[in-house]
């Protein structure tokens, strides 16, 4: 097996478990404030193929590794959340938002520690950690943006006041068109000889600083 093949198995490996920890993260924090619509819906599992998305946990990833895109990133179905029954309701709306993100940063300090403590050299244990730790924090980062219907985008929902929160979520059904087009226009503006990468511009320094706060807990 070649470094190559390797690091697509490594990659798809981490990625599957970091989409289905972040899903199940949100439905047990909902349960936390009262809603069990995850639970009632089979969805409170560790099972991948619970949470897997054929576009956004196969496809959207493989279209970006084999196209060189500097990050990889994908996402499952997500996880039914009664938002109205939630209590108290704005805080157990933040942190149902921010549970999955809070995960993935677990995720990336936990492979980091297991690589620090007990460095295992040239296996593929340790390039399935290493993948782990990549892949959480561009899935970590990938959410903070604050674009609906990520989980960036529903915590500003929750902080804004009611009003602005209103205007706010009538971004949603775009928000996805939004997301494609900023994956697409590097593609599009190659051939003219454009290098203008919107979305990495955004994502490079939330995943930055978040590899430093994954160092802080692995470095001592």
């Amino acid at each position: 097996m070649t470094d190559h093949h390797i690091t697509i198995i490594a990659t798809l490996i981490a990625l599957v478990f970091g989409v289905t920890l972040h899903e199940a993260a949100h439905g047990y924090v909902a349960k936390m404030f009262g809603d069990r619509t995850a639970e009632q819906h089979g969805r409170l599992t560790l099972n991948p193929m619970a949470h897997a998305d054929p576009l956004g946990t196969f496809l959207l990833p493989a279209i970006m590794f084999f196209s060189g895109s500097p990050f990889v990133f994908g996402y499952a179905r997500p996880v039914p959340v009664n938002e109205s029954i939630l209590k108290p309701h704005r805080l157990g709306k933040f942190c149902v938002s921010f549970a999955g993100i809070i995960m993935n940063i677990f995720l990336a300090i936990l492979a980091g520690l297991l690589i620090h403590i007990n460095p295992a050299g040239e296996t593929f244990g340790n390039d399935i950690l290493v993948a782990l730790i990549r892949i959480n924090l561009v899935l970590a980062a990938f959410n903070l943006l604050p674009i609906l219907p990520l989980d960036g985008g529903r915590i500003v929902n929750t902080l804004l006041p009611s009003r602005l929160a209103y205007e706010h979520s009538k971004s949603e059904p775009y928000g996805m068109l939004i997301l494609l087009g900023l994956i697409l226009l590097p593609a599009l503006l190659q051939p003219l000889g454009v290098g203008f990468d919107p979305l990495m511009m955004l994502l490079k320094p939330i995943y930055n600083t978040l590899m430093q706060v994954v160092m802080l807990f692995v470095v001592w």
